[in-house]
């Protein structure tokens, strides 16, 4: 039994997908940019905002200037929508209750920006305490530099042999390895599953409740 599991949260507690959209395309139609399918943002998203507009802003339109003017519109935009169509994924809720019951620990390790992790966390899953929620933060590198794990691993005081990383894209399956920890790579998440197989993860989960069945 792990001692300790670190989740991804986009893609893997909380379907974002929507809100992440209409947040980019917002932004990208304010500067007079064509916007995106829905569809298109499954492979946008996951590296933090900076790359989200990056990979969104048309190729000869992606400077440094673009990336900021972009993130000027998109923040308190989101910051306002970042819940209207979010929703944990099924069995999501239930699962984080049954391991806080078991005594497991429980963190959160995201490259979204810290603000809005915090809140999406604290507004989906306010039963449930969390030993650290870490989003990306100014100045910090993003995942999948094993930066947010470790930082984890060192305030719960729990090693990396008994924790589980829990993630649905191959920066969640990089990070793992980065961090010397095992991976669960969920199905249900942004990625297609053959593009985390390719890491290697310790198990695969296809709901909620295979997690729970692994740790046991």
């Amino acid at each position: 039994m792990k001692k300790l599991v670190i989740f991804d949260l986009d893609g893997t507690l909380l379907n974002t997908i929507a809100d992440l959209a209409q947040s980019t395309n917002y932004a990208l139609q304010q500067l007079g940019f064509a916007t995106h399918e829905e569809k298109a943002y499954y492979q946008f998203v996951g590296s933090g905002i900076a790359k989200l507009f990056e990979r969104a802003l048309p190729e000869k339109h992606r400077t440094a200037e673009n990336v900021q003017k972009m993130k000027a519109l998109f923040v308190p935009y989101y910051d306002k929508h970042n819940a209207d169509l979010t929703a944990p994924y099924p069995g999501i809720s239930n699962l984080l209750a049954r391991l806080q019951e078991q005594k497991i620990v429980l963190a959160v390790a995201s490259n979204k920006y810290q603000s809005a992790t915090e809140k999406l966390v604290r507004h989906y899953f306010p039963e449930i305490k969390f030993a650290k929620v870490l989003g990306q933060r100014e100045g910090l590198p993003v995942k999948p530099d094993p930066l947010l794990v470790k930082e984890i691993l060192q305030h719960t005081q729990i090693s990396a042999e008994d924790t589980l990383y829990v993630g649905d894209s191959d920066v969640d399956m990089q990070t793992a390895v980065n961090s010397r920890v095992d991976a669960c790579a969920v199905t249900w998440g942004f990625r297609a599953l053959e593009e985390l197989q390719k890491y290697r993860p310790a198990f695969v989960a296809n709901q909620a409740a295979d997690i729970l069945d692994f740790l046991d």
